[in-house]
């Protein structure tokens, strides 16, 4: 994956993206980043297309070399306001921490978190603008580490495995202990348990 892409939109730009969405437990994490054009880390791409290892090395260059943000919106603002509304509440508390005067801001899928911004959405945009796909590393890598931290106060759930994704393990996990504080319990697998 190169810059062209991202160019196309102009020369200052801030990639943002969202992780979290499908999980049935913990929050929704958003990150913004301004991409140094001229000084990156190799092998960039869309979080998803990472392994474990291969993200956090990424991450860790990133971090280094690029402005960045992360926004959280929380179990409690997931099922009270739905998890669209969440993520995109996310994406702005991450704006809202670094400076986007002058730059147009590329966020992925179709929705924008906010219509006064210069936001340019990019369907599949973790795939196709670098700045977006290194926003996807950076909110992931910061999501999965807190999951981990999670994790060491509820073990039952492999949360530092499965990262609150619905996998068969976890799934067996809720119906012998339960659910916690941070399943979403608006999320039809966790809904269905409660209303049987």
């Amino acid at each position: 994956m190169n810059i062209l892409n991202d160019l196309k939109f102009g020369k200052n730009i801030i990639g943002v993206d969202e992780v979290g969405r499908g999980c049935l437990a913990g929050p929704v994490f958003a990150a913004a980043i301004k991409l140094d054009q001229n000084n990156f880390p190799e092998g960039i791409n869309d979080s998803k297309k990472l392994n474990k290892s291969k993200r956090l090395e990424i991450f860790k260059g990133l971090i280094k070399k690029c402005e960045y943000s992360v926004g959280i919106s929380s179990v409690k603002e997931i099922e009270e306001l739905n998890i669209l509304q969440s993520s995109l509440l996310a994406m702005n508390r991450a704006l809202e921490k670094i400076n986007i005067k002058n730059h147009v801001i590329l966020v992925d899928g179709n929705f924008s978190p906010d219509k006064n911004k210069n936001i340019r959405t990019v369907i599949k945009g973790d795939q196709k603008c670098i700045s977006i796909a290194a926003a996807s590393i950076i909110a992931k890598v910061s999501r999965d580490l807190f999951m981990e931290e999670l994790s060491l106060k509820f073990p039952n759930y492999s949360w530092e495995k499965n990262c609150g994704y619905g996998t068969k393990k976890h799934l067996e996990a809720i119906k012998k202990f339960g659910i916690t504080e941070h399943h979403r319990k608006t999320f039809s697998p966790i809904h269905n348990l409660l209303i049987n």
